[in-house]
């Protein structure tokens, strides 16, 4: 797991567009804020770089394919990635293990007090979340939301799966897990959840692997854009 920011110098910024394609390109000329269109470009070279390392050759030279949902692989790679970013705040997923989703959030709106809980998760997890003292209720809320996701972005589904047909934990202290899926008794043992907030940082974040094992997850942090890019060259 590879932690970085999408607040990098706009001259390595504009340096680091010629990495990307020219779809990369066109979408982030599509955004209508400066900022928005900078941490794009910042989030895609640095997933670009990094991949190199792992693949390797030129991150510029990454062919990227993109399945039913739009989830991005490499062709002909044995290398399973998946990206989230929240404000600033950049984690990348890189694993030979199997399919992998990561979903981070950014402390600070309380979304416990409004009734998404109730319109999008379980009726267990509501029940579970509303059981917890109300002061720990924001966090439980983005931890069983970044673990939905996570999963949901592991298996490619899109919106086409929706959150309440499947549990996960989310009290403190509870084993990090996918519980139960609607479809399968045996889908939860197909699948490493793994938590990976950071309070001290503001975020809260989980990594979703499909394996049979419990994985150890490393966690690494990202170069900066001007010096991974500099590395590049000097490869």
């Amino acid at each position: 797991m590879w932690h970085g920011t999408l607040a990098q110098p706009p001259e390595a910024v504009a340096d680091a567009a010629s990495l990307l394609s020219d779809d990369e390109r066109a979408r982030a000329a599509r955004f209508h804020f400066e900022r928005d269109r900078r941490r794009y470009i910042a989030g895609r070279a640095q997933l670009r770089l990094l991949l190199a390392r792992y693949a390797g050759g030129r991150a510029e030279a990454l062919d990227f394919d993109y399945g039913a949902f739009d989830k991005p692989f490499l062709a002909g790679a044995e290398l399973h990635f998946n990206v989230s970013h929240s404000a600033e705040t950049l984690l990348i997923a890189v694993t030979r293990a199997g399919e992998v989703g990561v979903d981070v959030e950014v402390l600070g709106r309380d979304l416990a007090r409004e009734q998404i809980a109730e319109r999008f998760f379980s009726p267990r997890e509501v029940a579970v979340l509303r059981a917890l003292p109300f002061e720990t209720q924001g966090t439980a809320f983005l931890t069983c939301w970044t673990r939905k996701e996570a999963f949901i972005k592991a298996r490619g589904d899109g919106l086409s799966l929706a959150l309440d047909s499947f549990d996960v934990t989310l009290a403190p202290g509870q084993p990090v897990a996918l519980e139960r899926t609607a479809w399968s008794q045996d889908e939860p043992r197909k699948w490493c959840l793994t938590d990976l907030s950071d309070t001290d940082a503001g975020y809260v974040a989980a990594v979703a692997v499909k394996s049979t094992r419990a994985l150890a997850i490393g966690r690494h942090e990202l170069p900066g854009l001007k010096q991974a890019l500099s590395e590049q060259e000097n490869r």
